[in-house]
């Protein structure tokens, strides 16, 4: 069992986690209380650029749906008439940055998350400074910013704060990194703008999100057709990102008859890891079919999924952003 996994059954109540799990947690419960502090003193200098900013983030290390809704996020702020772009740090690219990405970015370079969003049309700039990245937007005529994982990056002065919850998995044992899933206390929740959970049953207070896909799309064309072609269909499943068996139970969950294959996070893929050689169809998260389209083959398919929030969030956010004009 690798090291993440013997972590993520010990946060979620299903193994127990090493002896050195327990001071490294002091260690790291003490850095976040001294950064936060250092930041809410000015010792440590925050950016306010000139337009609006949204963060997109979560308190737990892993996937919670962070991208769908960004990606859903987007949509609703150009039917209400902004000009959005999104800030990325470009985890798992090679380039540093700051850079402004092109209509065709190589995800091994910019990272699988900025390439998949660029996709949607929407300008999109990386950079581990994300002010001077953020500018890149500003300059490109955005008049609203959405920082993408941003929810522990205080230097880009923010305005509005948005926290993506696993609905099912919700905080595990609330403990902090790396005795437990959380970045920050739980006590951080108190401090966001808005909640939003993702699956499972949200509580009071919280955004209900649900993640719905029913087509599949080839890689090698684009084409589409239903995911229900797939029903009964034994198909080998192929995942990497932070909760791959979110994914997998998706599948299955609509009669699909899954070999799961769980790959580490922005994990950078090659054929081999592909190379099954039985001849059956491959499904795959879009986030993973932006790596994997330079040497798809023809029985290779994305699962695209869409974010579904109701039209009050969107319109709790505008009226915000409409208060700070």
């Amino acid at each position: 069992m690798s090291l993440d996994e013997t972590l993520q059954n010990g946060w979620y109540g299903k193994g127990r986690l090493p002896w050195w799990c327990h001071p490294l947690a002091g260690l790291y419960g003490c850095v976040v209380a001294l950064r936060r502090t250092l930041y809410r003193s000015g010792w440590l200098q925050t950016v306010r650029l000139r337009r609006p900013v949204i963060v997109v983030g979560n308190l737990t290390a892993g996937g919670t749906g962070k991208t769908p809704l960004t990606l859903a996020l987007i949509d609703a702020l150009r039917e209400r008439g902004y000009r959005p772009g999104v800030v990325s740090r470009g985890y798992g690219g090679t380039l540093r940055g700051p850079a402004l990405l092109d209509e065709l970015p190589n995800p091994a370079e910019v990272g699988d998350e900025p390439a998949l969003i660029r996709a949607v049309g929407v300008p999109v700039a990386i950079g581990r400074d994300r002010p001077v990245a953020a500018k890149l937007l500003v300059d490109a005529g955005c008049n609203v910013l959405i920082a993408d994982d941003g929810l522990q990056h205080y230097r880009l002065a923010r305005d509005i704060e948005i926290c993506v919850i696993d609905g099912e998995r919700r905080f595990g044992n609330g403990k902090l990194l790396p005795l437990g899933p959380l970045r920050e206390p739980l006590s951080r929740l108190g401090r966001v703008d808005f909640r939003v959970c993702n699956g499972g049953d949200a509580q009071a207070g919280e955004v209900p999100m649900r993640l719905r896909g029913d087509v599949v799309r080839a890689l090698l064309d684009g084409r589409e057709q239903p995911l229900s072609d797939f029903s009964k269909t034994r198909v080998h499943a192929v995942a990497a990102i932070g909760h791959p068996q979110r994914f997998f139970a998706s599948l299955a969950a609509r009669g699909v008859e899954v070999i799961p294959h769980a790959f580490p996070d922005h994990h950078a893929f090659v054929p081999a890891d592909i190379a099954f050689g039985d001849g059956l169809p491959v499904l795959m998260t879009d986030k993973d079919a932006v790596k994997c389209r330079a040497f798809a083959q023809a029985d290779w398919w994305s699962v695209p999924v869409k974010a579904e929030l109701p039209d009050e969030f969107f319109d709790a956010i505008c009226r915000r952003l409409s208060a700070k004009a």
